[in-house]
């Protein structure tokens, strides 16, 4: 297992993954991927998401109830981003990263090893739920966007939180707010084209849920299933990703990235004047297209979830 970030809807979806970096994957199907190819762009999106992600851990770490942190599960870590920063985060900590696809822990390992980490954040392959069993007790366990994509979500954290320590917390990466990237008019085609993609996105991850194996419809009160589950809220908070115009190239390419998926998912599905409008975004050589347009930018919001085992 593998989470991508984003997604709530602050997703990117990558048809056949998931992952905790900026860009949520979602892996649900047989789909291979070159990963010397989606590994670095993983990366590259965990990276440009970085201050969300260290604002919220800093906020878990200043907590008067803030475990004593020396074990983090860091779940569906992709290629390591996340695990990395928590070992900065909490110094007494071994992080161990978590997730299914090899080349990516591989990614972790040499991410760990550049940024002097190496003694302290390790990898375990494993697919969640079929090996909660293996991954031992934890002082904190980064569940991020990867919980949705379990069929009994409850019955998944339940089975999280039967590996914390006492004090132990959950932080639960889900729901936020979906990405903004362009004004609602942009000048061609009929406005408001993103709130359409979301409508979109939203029917497409309702299909996935249901599809899922063993899947449980659940009622989103993230605080009541912590309750649910024997652990007791300890609050929410909702994390700000705001790049304004003129957008970084790296951010730009998210951007580009971003929209690209959509055009190649979405296809079917979308009024034939959309797809038009998409292609022209897409055109480099466009001055109306994402690459040169100057009113490009990058807004979105990820809610963290915390629950405590008393």
């Amino acid at each position: 297992m593998s989470q991508h970030t984003d997604h709530g809807h602050q997703h990117t979806t990558i048809p056949g993954h998931r992952h905790n970096d900026p860009t949520h994957a979602h892996h649900h199907g047989t789909t291979e991927f070159d990963w010397d190819v989606m590994g670095p762009l993983l990366e590259q999106n965990a990276e440009l998401s970085r201050p969300q992600y260290e604002e919220a851990a800093r906020w878990i770490a200043g907590l008067p109830t803030a475990p004593n942190v020396r074990r983090v599960l860091d779940i569906g870590s992709g290629p390591g981003v996340i695990s990395c920063l928590l070992a900065e985060v909490f110094p007494e900590a071994e992080v161990v990263a978590v997730d299914g696809t090899p080349a990516l822990l591989e990614r972790t390992r040499t991410r760990a090893r550049r940024l002097g980490l190496g003694d302290r954040v390790r990898t375990q392959q494993a697919e969640i739920p079929e090996s909660l069993d293996a991954l031992g007790e934890a002082d904190l366990i980064w569940v991020g966007n990867a919980l949705h994509h379990m069929g009994d979500q409850r019955a998944v954290l339940a089975g999280f939180a039967a590996l914390l320590r006492p004090g132990g917390t959950i932080a639960l990466v889900e729901g936020g707010l979906p990405p903004r990237q362009l004004p609602r008019d942009i000048g061609i085609g009929r406005p408001g084209l993103e709130a359409r993609l979301d409508a979109i996105t939203a029917d497409w991850f309702e299909d996935m849920r249901t599809s899922l194996p063993g899947t449980k419809r659940e009622t989103e009160d993230w605080s009541a299933l912590f309750t649910a589950v024997g652990l007791d809220p300890q609050g929410t908070r909702s994390f700000l990703l705001d790049l304004p115009a003129p957008l970084s190239e790296p951010a730009r390419d998210h951007v580009i990235a971003e929209f690209t998926r959509r055009r190649e998912m979405f296809e079917e599905v979308l009024p034939a004047e959309d797809v038009a409008v998409l292609d022209r975004l897409l055109d480099p050589e466009d001055p109306a297209g994402l690459r040169q347009r100057p009113d490009v930018f990058l807004l979105m919001a990820r809610t963290v979830h915390l629950g405590r085992r008393g």
